[in-house]
């Protein structure tokens, strides 16, 4: 079995999310590795909403620092002892699977596997879906909350 060096675990605070934490701080505690806790924020769809709402950049930003603080706190009380939060713009299939990994020299990916229904599955796919397809290194979808 592989031991790996650096794991990031994709955050969005859906339960998935959690789930995907929880594994992923398992094996970096089990591996000694740096654990990157990564929140993208989608950027895409800004200059339609910003239109409505002007306050939606600010909140997006407060969210994923309160995330990711409190995701930091969570794994090193349960024993991890480098942890590093990411935040960035962009994409999230981009991002979790080339830009993300390349930035940190990541060998394993622990996401969760999001519940997309079955229309936007078929036309967009999944963020799981395209990191699975398109990451350079090892893959965890997380489906459960079980050890």
């Amino acid at each position: 079995m592989s031991t790996y060096k650096n794991i990031l675990v994709a955050v969005d605070g859906s339960q998935e999310a959690e789930w995907a934490l929880q594994k992923a701080v398992t094996i970096a505690k089990n591996d000694n590795a740096t654990l990157v806790l990564a929140h993208v924020i989608d950027t895409r769809n800004y200059p339609t909403i910003e239109a409505y709402d002007t306050t939606i950049r600010d909140r997006s930003e407060t969210f994923a620092n309160d995330l990711i603080k409190k995701y930091k706190e969570q794994a090193e009380a349960a024993g991890v002892t480098n942890v590093v939060g990411d935040i960035v713009l962009g994409s999230p299939k981009g991002q979790i699977s080339k830009d993300l990994p390349k930035k940190h020299n990541i060998d394993l990916i622990v996401c969760g596997a999001t519940g997309l229904n079955v229309v936007e599955r078929f036309l967009i796919g999944s963020v799981s879906e395209s990191v699975v397809r398109h990451a350079r290194c090892d893959v965890m979808i997380v489906r459960t909350e079980e050890a």
